[in-house]
């Protein structure tokens, strides 16, 4: 197996997560108006750390600014409570301003690994991303995406006709991958949903779930004639001609949920619609 497919893996076990300290929060919130207020008035009820500083970081907004957030706590460990003061909340709390530090020793926490994306396009030019929710390919062009599809360096579809394709984490099931008709997973699922995008050839091919340790490599095919880019979460490299992606297990990212609205939760509603 490559030095990539083998980089994102850690079979050391891990310690049982400490209990949550709340002593120092950092507030971090979106620009809208209604994001700037809830922090100004929250901020005023629990003062404000530096976010390398904090026990604790609370994000205020949609799910975009939690996604912006991950990515920017990544690498410290801090778990991370959103509390909804955007558009879409998926991944938020609802919004309180009272008993904000029992809130938070109360939460359950779920953990997430992204995934880690290694595309390199036509000039040999390598681009490296993490992606909390997926990573897709598309097409640049009017015309369809040619892409080759190997599992384990073991070639599974020689030729998908698409506008594209996903590899898609559970958090992320719900988000793009739903939107292309691709399965919702539970979040503590050791899987990962391969969606494709609008597929012409095969026509009836809806995708296939994979284990999150699978090492995926997406090929693409007359890249002159159509140009392929690859996106990890909002990172984006064009005119790619091969793409791996795997869970990188070197990351641990904890996210906090109240008690009877957890990740797991809201993910086993939305199947039944709610």
């Amino acid at each position: 197996m490559s030095t990539f497919a083998r980089q994102g893996r850690d079979p050391s076990p891990r310690p049982a997560s400490p209990r949550i300290a709340t002593d120092r929060i950092a507030f971090v919130a979106s620009t809208s108006a209604e994001a700037q207020a809830a922090m100004a008035q929250l901020v005023q009820l629990y003062g404000n750390a530096e976010p390398h500083e904090a026990d604790v970081v609370v994000a205020l907004g949609g799910d975009g600014l939690m996604l912006q957030t991950l990515h920017q706590q990544m690498h410290s460990g801090k778990p991370i409570y959103g509390m909804h003061r955007g558009t879409v909340g998926f991944l938020m709390n609802e919004y309180s301003t009272v008993d904000l530090r029992a809130r938070l020793a109360a939460a359950r926490e779920t953990v997430i690994h992204p995934l880690l994306m290694r595309a390199t396009d036509i000039y040999g030019e390598v681009h490296i991303h993490h992606a909390i929710n997926e990573v897709s390919l598309f097409r640049q062009s009017h015309q369809a995406a040619r892409l080759r599809i190997s599992i384990d360096e073991r070639e599974r579809m020689s030729e998908l006709v698409a506008d594209g394709i996903m590899v898609a984490t559970p958090a992320g099931s719900t988000a793009y991958n739903l939107s292309a008709q691709g399965p919702i997973l539970p979040i503590n699922a050791q899987l990962l949903a391969l969606t494709p995008i609008s597929a012409f050839r095969p026509r009836r091919w809806r995708g296939a779930l994979l284990p999150d340790t699978a090492y995926v490599v997406i090929d693409a095919l007359e890249v002159d004639k159509r140009p392929v880019a690859a996106v990890a979460d909002h990172d984006e490299a064009r005119d790619v001609r091969r793409v791996e992606v795997i869970s990188d297990k070197t990351i641990a990212m904890r996210m906090l949920f109240d008690p009877g609205h957890s990740l797991e939760e809201r993910i086993l509603s939305e199947q039944f619609g709610y």
